[in-house]
């Protein structure tokens, strides 16, 4: 079995190196500017989606401009956004914020949540859980965060235990109690889930990664998260020097708005994206 918490400690010290190259410093400490523009670091899929409809469709009437830059990988957003060169970032969970700001010495903060996308478990060699053999590789997410998450969807399908008392988020292998079909984890960098399907037995992807993937928690996942009471919600984030900015929190409260819940039920009809509240 592999050593994740060991893991999960040299991609954290990856990310803090990569992170504190790229800014030269903890986070910015000064509020950008409110001007009537906000410019958001985001994933494409689905987060730079629902940001370009605001944009097209919202935005002027609130008296905002929207510039969205966009990034493939869940540490640079952050990156951006704790130096200054971004007011804000769309595409991450709370817990995960978390792990990162305790690993980087940030102050990040999230202002409002805006979608959730379950998790799934998915594979291009069977089509039920009861298929997975003996000893069968499943690929999840190297960070702590989601990691544990997925984790956490092995033991609600029934495949593993979890110890008892042990909190999903932080769960890793050793937290593992039961696993009757002894099956062997293999963690990789979220956005790499979806290129190993054909080398794995099955992996647990992140919806957002799955999306790009045209994979479809609902009708394509042998198990996914469901969206009820779930914790796991995409945030808009800033930093704390941040958090009082008029033009993020115009922003904030398009992403809530009844405009964008509606595009969110339209476009993603499949469940693959489900508005918070």
């Amino acid at each position: 079995m592999f050593n994740r918490r060991a893991l999960i400690g040299a991609s954290v010290a990856a990310a803090s190196a990569l992170a504190l190259s790229a800014c030269g410093t903890d986070s910015a400490s000064e509020a950008t500017e409110t001007n009537g523009t906000v410019t958001v670091a985001a994933t494409p899929v689905p987060h730079a989606d629902i940001l370009n409809f605001i944009s097209e469709n919202l935005a002027e009437d609130a008296g905002l401009t929207i510039e969205v830059e966009e990034f493939t990988d869940y540490v640079q957003p952050n990156v951006a956004t704790a130096d200054g060169s971004v007011d804000a970032n769309f595409f991450q969970t709370e817990p995960y914020l978390e792990e990162y700001n305790v690993a980087n010495g940030t102050d990040l903060t999230t202002i409002a949540p805006v979608h959730i996308e379950p998790l799934g478990l998915y594979s291009d060699k069977v089509t039920s859980l009861d298929d997975l053999a003996d000893g069968a590789l499943v690929a999840i997410p190297g960070d702590g965060s989601n990691g544990g998450r997925a984790l956490a969807l092995l033991a609600d399908a029934g495949l593993i235990t979890l110890a008892d008392g042990v909190d999903p988020v932080l769960a890793t292998e050793d937290d593992v109690a039961d696993n009757p079909k002894n099956l062997e984890f293999k963690p990789l960098e979220a956005a790499q889930l979806a290129r190993s399907l054909q080398d794995v037995d099955a992996a647990v992807i992140n919806g957002n990664y799955a999306l790009e993937a045209e994979l479809s928690p609902a009708e394509d996942a042998l198990f996914s998260e469901s969206p009820e009471d779930n914790p796991y919600a995409n945030y808009l984030v800033t930093t704390e020097a941040n958090a009082d900015n008029e033009d993020v929190a115009k922003l904030a409260e398009l992403l809530q708005s009844d405009e964008v819940r509606q595009f969110i039920e339209d476009t993603y009809s499949d469940g693959s994206v489900v508005p918070a509240s």
